[in-house]
């Protein structure tokens, strides 16, 4: 048996989409919202399997990972997440690199030598990795408006896999990975999935257009907090939102604090663009955060906690 287990936001869809156009096999889709990343607790494998993981942290999953070793499982393992140590073993082939300019969607293509590259741009547009991307995006021979379409693509899929729960989203991850994995390149899934593509592009701007009415409850010199209400598109757009105040405003953080139906917060955290660091060690210090140097986030920020977490964004990024 095969398992392809993977995040479900731009940059594990993106990733997986390259891997198998190159290397198709037949694989049980282990995936769900973006933050929903202890992933392969969902699987059972020993002998024989073959499990790859994608986008997600492997410090996270390291027990469950040490299990299906264990068990006699063939693992290859690729991100770009704090991983703390690295188990040693035979079966477990990794490429992991946390840099800050890094994601998934470009380590697999290096591993793949360029054989997809236009999703791999597609992929780090939707992380957030602007500078990496038109990078990348200059080794294709593209337009201005194709590699801005590239860019939209991508900030699209990764506002598809924000909320706690598949049904806030317009895709489950696996469906929306099924029909991009069709095509070769971004620009062939556009054209021929019009109709899915117009249901992501008219999503993201409606609700786009509803936080961008929202005013922020702290803006100090080094960061800025907006809560957005519990609601299924202030769920949605958590994380793209967060994206689009750092893109705006390059030298400040932000999080982005949005209510969950059980009374605690979903926290969006980025560094400064100018400066992207420490929004994991940030997210760590409290329970159930965690994320990368440049973007992180806590799925379960108690209420008596948001005036704390307030206090220190701004006494951290000062």
């Amino acid at each position: 048996m095969n398992y392809d287990v993977f995040n479900g936001d731009a940059d594990g869809l993106c990733a997986l989409v390259q891997l198998r156009r190159a290397e198709p096999l037949d694989a049980v889709l282990v995936t769900g919202v973006k933050r929903d990343i202890a992933l392969l607790q969902q699987v059972e494998a020993g002998p024989g399997d073959r499990v790859t993981v994608l986008d997600i942290s492997l410090d996270k999953n390291r027990t469950d990972l040490q299990r299906l070793l264990a068990a006699g499982a063939d693992i290859f393992y690729c991100d770009h997440h704090f991983a703390g140590e690295i188990p040693a073993s035979p079966q477990l082939e990794t490429l992991i690199n946390p840099a800050s300019d890094v994601c998934t969607s470009l380590l697999i293509n290096g591993r793949l030598q360029g054989a997809y590259t236009a999703w791999a741009v597609t992929g780090a547009f939707g992380d957030n990795l602007r500078d990496s991307a038109q990078r990348l995006a200059k080794t294709l021979d593209l337009s201005a408006a194709q590699v801005q379409a590239l860019e939209d693509l991508g900030i699209y899929i990764n506002y598809n896999g924000y909320g706690p729960a598949l049904e806030d989203l317009h895709f489950a991850p696996a469906e929306l990975y099924q029909l991009l994995a069709r095509h070769d390149d971004p620009f062939q899934f556009m054209d021929a999935e019009r109709g899915h593509f117009e249901r992501l592009e008219t999503g993201y701007r409606e609700d786009m257009a509803a936080a961008a009415a929202l005013e922020p409850i702290h803006r100090g010199e080094s960061a800025a907090v907006y809560q957005l209400p519990d609601a299924a598109w202030a769920r949605r757009v958590s994380g793209v939102f967060g994206n689009d105040l750092a893109n705006q405003d390059p030298a400040r953080a932000h999080a982005v604090v949005t209510a969950r139906k059980d009374g605690d917060y979903l926290v969006s955290v980025r560094a400064p663009l100018n400066n992207k660091t420490g929004a994991d060690a940030l997210c760590r210090e409290f329970p159930t955060g965690g994320g990368r140097a440049a973007a992180a986030g806590i799925n379960a920020l108690p209420a008596d906690q948001l005036q704390a977490f307030i206090e220190r964004i701004a006494a951290f990024y000062a």
